[in-house]
């Protein structure tokens, strides 16, 4: 579980890092100041942005009617993702990949020291909120997987937090775990947002994850959970990420989910999937 570096507190002092089409806002309950001539991935790599947020916050309110069209808060980043990192996704994973012969694996890596660590996207591969996340064409059980991500900066500090879908393809995964990269990285695979959290003090394990499915207009499908949930600690995550890998402009991190549709539920086109996280927000994708 989450080790002692992690209070109970809950995040009092914060701000919300958005990116529009033209510009970057810093908001702070009913302040929005625009960060003028700044390009996302100088800000993002720096290891004093609570501070240099903080420090940006006495300009000229703009209101947060500029916020209402955000995209992914992504620039030149990698993102990359953990697994098996909630007992549920272990269960999960062992299900679906039983007839192959692969679930001894992941009961094995649950407890392993060393994580379950892939790559996810480039940023081309990464939608943002409101847009389309995709299934593949040639899988026929498909689920989002919502999950807690976290803004590292290049010399591994943990600095921001945002909500990230990670797009599966189980049926894929589940006929052999080889296939991990293909039921895992494909064309809007990914979906970030609505803004980066950065904040004072790590998240509390009490803070809440929300997944809802809408079909139609109506919930098929919802469950919550807490990264109390989650084994491992993200600064542990980070840190074998970082083993023998340099990220010039920092990366993203998935830690992996606690939410699982049942084994009868698979995605369809127009399905709308809405991940909140408390202190940060709600992202909001249809499949298409």
């Amino acid at each position: 579980m989450w080790n002692g570096l992690h209070t109970e507190a809950s995040v009092k002092n914060f701000m919300k890092l958005f990116r529009t089409a033209d510009a970057i806002w810093v908001n702070h309950g009913d302040v929005t100041v625009q960060m003028n001539g700044e390009s996302w991935d100088a800000l993002v790599t720096r290891d004093d942005l609570f501070s240099y947020l903080s420090a940006a916050r006495n300009g000229s309110n703009a209101g947060t009617d500029v916020l209402q069209q955000p995209i992914a808060p992504i620039g030149n980043q990698e993102v990359w993702a953990a697994g098996v990192t909630y007992y549920r996704s272990r269960d999960a994973r062992m299900e679906e990949s039983k007839s192959a012969g692969g679930g001894d694996f992941y009961d094995r890596v649950y407890d392993a020291p060393r994580p379950e660590l892939f790559f996810k996207a480039t940023p081309n591969r990464v939608v943002g909120p409101g847009e389309k996340v995709a299934i593949r064409d040639d899988a026929s059980w498909s689920v989002p997987e919502p999950e807690l991500t976290l803004l590292v900066t290049p010399s591994g500090k943990i600095t921001g937090y945002t909500i990230g879908n990670d797009m599966s393809s189980r049926d894929i995964e589940g006929e052999n775990p080889l296939y991990l990269p293909q039921a895992k990285v494909y064309d809007r695979s990914c979906a970030l947002g609505p803004c980066v959290l950065v904040a004072d003090r790590p998240l509390s394990p009490g803070t809440e994850i929300g997944l809802e499915i809408l079909r139609g207009g109506k919930t098929e499908f919802s469950d919550t959970t807490t990264l109390r949930a989650m084994k491992r600690d993200p600064a542990q995550l980070v840190e074998y990420l970082y083993r023998n890998n340099r990220f010039p402009n920092g990366c993203f991190l998935l830690t992996g989910t606690g939410i699982v549709p049942p084994d009868s539920f698979t995605l369809r086109h127009g399905d709308e999937i809405r991940i909140t996280i408390s202190e940060i927000g709600t992202l909001v994708n249809c499949v298409g």
